[in-house]
């Protein structure tokens, strides 16, 4: 039977995380500019903040 819907991504693992609201309000605002969900745009910043920091963090794409 083919698959429905989107293709499978990479595995992701739930935790719970807890924000000040102003902060998750910035966060959906940045999220809805660039078009993403609230957990892709919260990776993407991790990610960010992880390079920034000499951090680098390989993609699923590179995992391969």
């Amino acid at each position: 039977m083919p698959q429905r819907g989107r293709p499978r991504g990479p595995e992701r693992v739930a935790f719970p995380l807890r924000l000040e609201p102003l902060v998750l309000g910035a966060i959906k605002r940045c999220a809805a500019t660039n078009l993403r969900s609230v957990n892709a745009e919260i990776e993407m910043l991790l990610r960010e903040a992880l390079q920034r920091r000499g951090i680098r963090v390989k993609t699923a794409t590179e995992e391969r």
